[in-house]
């Protein structure tokens, strides 16, 4: 992986921050990659807050003509939520001094092993405004994403997402791109992604219960 050109504008909201890693190019940014940008301790303490304060849900889905579980459990919030947890609000400021984008939402995914995974996919369009990249904040254990080109010759490159590091993708690079999480026999232990995006619609509260924001939060993702 060679070294990326500062790209002002997109991966830099307050400076340069040498030591970006170019996994793929295109127009908006291509795929990038960032370690190091929340300190070992912080991201530690993060990671065990989150443990406790989500609602980890879990999911199943149609698969092969039958119900399967998901396997990982997941999350997500509006960043606009009065009840948005004050360390998903601290992340996100940590995201942002890297990557200058409007983010309005944080989807988690909290693998709890080398059983869990997430298979290779783009993320849905019609869920993310143009031109505006996802960013992947690790926190935990380290594991292995792995980004593979849809056209021949699908070229791919694997990357070992560390805690404290940021991948960003751009959202051009959803339609060129499927990046995935393989399960592991590996001794590996837990890791949580905190998936920052650019949502087309925000909610208006309007005084609406905790409880009618919390099942809104579990439908979809």
């Amino acid at each position: 992986m060679d070294a990326a050109l500062h790209q002002p504008g997109l991966f830099d909201a307050g400076g340069p921050s040498p030591g970006w890693q170019r996994l793929f190019d295109d127009a908006e940014g291509g795929v990038r990659y960032l370690a190091g940008v929340v300190a070992p301790g912080q991201a530690r303490d993060w990671f065990e807050t989150l443990q406790q304060v989500i609602e980890w849900k879990s999911q199943r889905r149609m698969m092969y003509e039958r119900m399967v579980e998901v396997p990982r459990l997941v999350a997500s919030w509006w960043l606009d939520d009065p009840d948005l947890p004050a360390v998903l609000r601290e992340a996100g400021q940590a995201v942002r001094t890297v990557v200058d984008a409007p983010f309005t939402a944080v989807g988690l995914n909290f693998y709890r092993d080398g059983n869990d995974s997430v298979a290779p996919h783009g993320d849905k369009l019609h869920m993310l405004v143009p031109g505006h990249p996802v960013a992947l904040l690790s926190l935990g254990h380290p594991r292995r994403m792995a980004i593979r080109a849809n056209d021949p010759p699908r070229h791919s490159v694997q990357v070992d997402l560390e805690p404290g590091s940021v991948l960003v993708m751009s959202h051009r690079s959803q339609t060129t791109h499927q990046h995935g999480i393989a399960k592991t026999r590996s001794p590996v232990g837990p890791r949580i992604s905190l998936a920052f995006r650019v949502r087309p619609e925000r909610p208006q509260w309007n005084g609406r219960s905790r409880h009618a924001r919390a099942c809104e939060r579990g439908a979809g993702r």
